[in-house]
């Protein structure tokens, strides 16, 4: 059975706190496993989360600052010590292979999986399973960032009532599903487009081109607003953004479910970045991320 959730292992910004350990989380994507920015503790938060090392296929680091890097030591020793039975790929700025390098052989261990390096260094495609295709674009953060996107591939509905009605039944429809035609029935007479889903996860950032590019049309964005609009110079200095901000993205680019994540300390009650995203205009659904969270990925769009 397909499952496809994002769970989150982690949620604060810079430093953790009692009630929220470093960034971390993963996307479950049918059999695939995908892991965004493992900050400190993220081995520790996937076994309280139920996801194991076997799970992933997929390392996506945004940029090296250590709450959304630190944890890459430990995460990928354990996927040597489980000797997890298929490769993993690991994806991060091309300008941060010293630190990647650090934190892979940090201490010793023996290596016992191939861990594939698939540093970035410009906008666009950098994977393609056939099941999806990810996606960077470079952010804007005092540091080189880059997020990610995963698009899948449209594919087609076969809807019951046009078939019948062009008495295609049986092996014909995988013909037709197979060839696109059939004795002068194509597969737009008895079908529809199903749109593939599409995620993105951006991290620390500025408002720029990219966040706009990553979140164009997406039906989950998991989303930094590390800020409060009160503090928006503040956002601007380090490089981050508000929770209006957020959502005003979200809204711009037709986003079904917006997440958002990576809270700074300085602020005691969850619940004011909701209030700030719906008043920016944002009414789809919404979800303020806490640690140990599973969000389902929405239903897939019919256009």
């Amino acid at each position: 059975m397909s499952v496809r959730e994002l769970v989150v292992l982690g949620t604060a910004s810079q430093v953790p706190t009692r009630h929220r350990n470093h960034n971390g989380y993963v996307l479950r994507w049918d059999g695939e496993g995908i892991l965004f920015d493992p900050g400190e503790g993220t081995q520790r938060q996937m076994l309280r989360a139920g996801v194991a090392a076997h799970d992933l296929n997929r390392i996506c680091v945004t940029h090296f600052h250590g709450d959304h890097s630190l944890g890459l030591a430990g995460v990928i020793q354990r996927i040597n010590l489980d000797r997890v039975p298929h490769p993993v790929t690991a994806h991060y700025p091309r300008s941060g292979q010293r630190f990647f390098d650090r934190l892979r052989y940090a201490t010793a261990y023996r290596e016992t999986v191939e861990i594939t390096q698939a540093p970035v260094d410009a906008d666009g495609p950098v994977a393609d399973t056939g099941a999806y295709t990810l996606h960077t674009a470079r952010l804007s953060h005092p540091v080189e960032s880059y997020g990610y996107r995963l698009v899948e591939p449209d594919g087609r509905r076969m809807l019951p009532e046009r078939l019948a009605a062009h008495g295609v039944r049986g092996p014909d429809v995988g013909r037709l599903q197979r060839d696109g035609v059939l004795g002068g029935v194509t597969l737009d007479d008895v079908s529809e487009v199903r749109r593939g889903q599409r995620f993105a996860f951006v991290m620390d950032t500025r408002l720029c081109d990219g966040v706009y590019a990553l979140a164009d049309g997406c039906d989950m964005l998991v989303i930094e607003s590390t800020f409060l609009d009160e503090d928006v110079a503040l956002a601007e200095e380090h490089g981050h953004l508000t929770a209006g901000q957020a959502a005003r993205v979200a809204l711009d680019a037709g986003v079904g479910h917006l997440v958002l994540t990576h809270f700074s300390q300085r602020y005691t009650d969850p619940a004011e970045f909701e209030r700030q995203a719906r008043a920016a205009g944002f009414d789809g659904d919404l979800t303020v991320a806490h640690d140990l969270l599973r969000v389902p990925l929405p239903k897939r769009r019919t256009s």
